[in-house]
Parts: C-alpha cells; sequence; structure tokens
C-alpha cells in the first residue's frame, strides 16, 4: 500500500482555530538588560468605551515619530519608536502601557522612562489612571545590593519590601507608596538572562495591576455593609411581626413588605456579584504571580508575599465575606416569604372553602324551595 499523506487544506477548520493557538504565545515579556528605566501605566475603561479610540491614539504617538504603525488584530502591541519601546494590552476592565528606554547621561531616576513620552499625548489617553509604576532595572556590578540597603535609614528600612527573586538572581527592593503619584520598584540583576528581567519586570506590575484592581471591590463591600446591616434589622422585624399577626391583612402587609426588601437585596446582588466575583479572581493572580517571583527572605525586610498577605488579603477576606453574608440574606428572604406567602395561601383556601360551602348552602336551600313551590303549585291545580 502506497504511503499517503494528509492534506489539511482539504479539511474544514474551525474558525478560531488560529487564533485560540496564538492565544498561549500572546503578550510575551520584552526581553531586558541592566540598565533600564521601565514606566507603567493602567488605566480603567468600560466594555463599551471604543477600542479603536486607544488604537488611534497610538497611532498619533507612531506618527509624531515618523514610525509606520502595524495593523492590530489582536489586544496587544509592540511599538519600537527608537527613543523609546511602548507595549500596549487592552484586558477586559483596563489598558496597560508599558514605555521602556535606556538611562541617558543626567537622567533623573525618579522621572524613569516616561520622562522620553510627549507629555500631550499622555494628558490625552484614553481611560481613567488605576496604576502608575516605575521600575528600575540595575546590575549587581553598577548597584551592589549591600551599599542601598546600608543606605537606607531606619524609617526606610521599617516601611521596606525587598527579597532575593529568582531563586537568588536578583534583588527587588519596593514600599508600594506613591510618590508624586508613583509607585517605584528597584531591581538588582545578578544573573538573570534578559528573558528573565524581562519576566520579572511584567510580575512585578502585574501585582501592582491585580492588587489596585483587587482593591476596587472594597469600597462596594463597606457600602453593601452598610446596607446588610440595615436590610438584615428590617428582616428581624418583619419576622417578629409574623410571629404575631393574625389577620389576613397583616400577613399580606408583612408579605409586601419581604418583597420590597427581597427586591433590594437581589438589586444589590446583581450589582455587586461581577465586583466580588473579579476580586477574588485578582487576588489569585497577585497570590500566582507571587509564587513565580521565588522570593527569598532578606534578613530585616518584609517580602512581597508577607505584605500582600498582611495588607492586601484582609480586604479580600472582607469582600468574601460581605458577598457571602449578601448571599445569605437573600436566601434567608426568600424562605421567610415562602412561608408567609404559604400562610397567605392556606387562609386564602380556607376562606374559598367558606364560600364554597356557604354557596352550597344556599344552593340547597333554593333546591328545597324550589321543590316547596312546586308542590304547591302540584296542589294548586289539582285543586
Amino acid at each position: 500500500m502506497s504511503e499517503q499523506h494528509l492534506d489539511l487544506a482539504a479539511l474544514s477548520e474551525h474558525p478560531l482555530r488560529y487564533k485560540l493557538n496564538n492565544e498561549v504565545h500572546a503578550r510575551p515579556p520584552v526581553p531586558l538588560e541592566a540598565p533600564q528605566f521601565i514606566s507603567y501605566m493602567a488605566v480603567t475603561h468600560n466594555e463599551n468605551d471604543d477600542r479603536n479610540a486607544e488604537i488611534a491614539h497610538l497611532r498619533a504617538l507612531a506618527a509624531a515619530y515618523a514610525v509606520p504603525m502595524p495593523e492590530i488584530d489582536s489586544e496587544h502591541l509592540i511599538l519600537d519608536l527608537g527613543a523609546f519601546l511602548v507595549k500596549w494590552e487592552r484586558h477586559t476592565e483596563f489598558s496597560t502601557y508599558t514605555f521602556i528606554r535606556i538611562p541617558q547621561p543626567g537622567d533623573v531616576t525618579d522621572e524613569g522612562a516616561i520622562r522620553a513620552v510627549p507629555a500631550g499625548w499622555l494628558a490625552e489617553m484614553p481611560g481613567h489612571l488605576l496604576v502608575a509604576t516605575h521600575v528600575e532595572l540595575r546590575s549587581a556590578a553598577e548597584v551592589p545590593p549591600t551599599v542601598v540597603m546600608s543606605r537606607l535609614s531606619p524609617t526606610e528600612a521599617r516601611q521596606m519590601v525587598a527579597s532575593q527573586v529568582a531563586d537568588g538572581a536578583a534583588w527587588v527592593l519596593t514600599d508600594f507608596l506613591l510618590t508624586d503619584g508613583w509607585s517605584r520598584f528597584l531591581i538588582i540583576d545578578s544573573t538573570l538572562t534578559p528573558r528573565q528581567a524581562g519576566r520579572t519586570v511584567q510580575r512585578l506590575v502585574e501585582i501592582e495591576t491585580y492588587r489596585m484592581t483587587a482593591l476596587l471591590a472594597f469600597p462596594v463591600a463597606k457600602e453593601v455593609g452598610h446596607l446588610l446591616g440595615r436590610a438584615e434589622g428590617e428582616l428581624a422585624d418583619l419576622m417578629d411581626r409574623m410571629t404575631v399577626t393574625h389577620t389576613p391583612t397583616d400577613e399580606r402587609e408583612v408579605l409586601a413588605k419581604l418583597t420590597q426588601l427581597a427586591a433590594e437585596v437581589e438589586r444589590s446582588v446583581a450589582r455587586t456579584t461581577f465586583r466580588f466575583g473579579a476580586a477574588a479572581a485578582y487576588h489569585s493572580l497577585v497570590r500566582h504571580r507571587i509564587a513565580e517571583l521565588r522570593e527569598i527572605r532578606l534578613q530585616g525586610f518584609v517580602t512581597i508575599q508577607e505584605f500582600m498577605e498582611r495588607r492586601l488579603a484582609p480586604a479580600i477576606n472582607t469582600c468574601a465575606a460581605i458577598a457571602r453574608r449578601q448571599e445569605d440574606l437573600s436566601g434567608r428572604i426568600a424562605r421567610n416569604s415562602q412561608l408567609l406567602r404559604t400562610r397567605v395561601d392556606i387562609e386564602l383556601q380556607r376562606q374559598n372553602q367558606e364560600l364554597l360551602a356557604q354557596m352550597n348552602r344556599r344552593a340547597r336551600l333554593q333546591l328545597r324551595l324550589q321543590q316547596t313551590v312546586e308542590g304547591l303549585s302540584v296542589v294548586a291545580i289539582t285543586y
């Protein structure tokens, strides 16, 4: 039998085959070699916001540097403008812009890579700024870690979060504070490869982004907590009234108020379910990115994992507790409404039975009266 080769072109392909296969290769980290300045920004947007507005904004930046803009058929783009590199990514709730450039003589460290980006273009960036981070990548030969740490004042040392990452191949220092609107990371590279350095930077900015997006649920949780406190008090009062009501009118009044309370709580559930679910998902991503850093503790400093467990985890746990409490209250209102509705239905059935019994008695009386009349009529006619 002769060997046959299958021609895939003869088969009908799924329309998303190549797109799904390329998804696992999307958004690769940019290889980096020290020294580098990286400025990162994340801006929130609604799903209804026009994606084309962001692309047009990027096209204007490329035109300003006379660089041809490639066609964008995905949700990410890397654009080399010569003076700096810009990486754009669009996610469900936010878009990110990463600016990368090599430090020049006379550069101010605090200004990062953003110094090279036109200020007018930045001012017209679509969306609302949520995260702004400067990352400085230096070699251990240029910036010895021991020298950096020895220069920290006691106050700075207490606020500093520092650890070795990538199994000791680099040091990371930050305080997660906003200075002039920016948070800052210092990465001291000892033996990182360019791809490792790029992945380390990407993980750090993703930790910062997912930390902030997870915390978007915390103000919502506080607001819902006030609603739940009031609603639980109203439910307890209505249950007390339900135990002492004896007339159908009172029961229907309590049922109407229970229905109104149920609608209010369900509206809150519908409004906050996505936010609380997103907070849990973002927190899971934060923990996953921290695990990928492979941290090693430095004596006298808090690791990123310890900082997040101490500062971020309680807020996320509060959101999860409020979400469970809200679902529990919704279920209790539904059960109590069903119980009261059953009592009302039973009372209505009893009233209907009494009405039917009265109708039967009237029918029997009418029948007897008719028989009497007919009997009298027969007697009268016979007479």
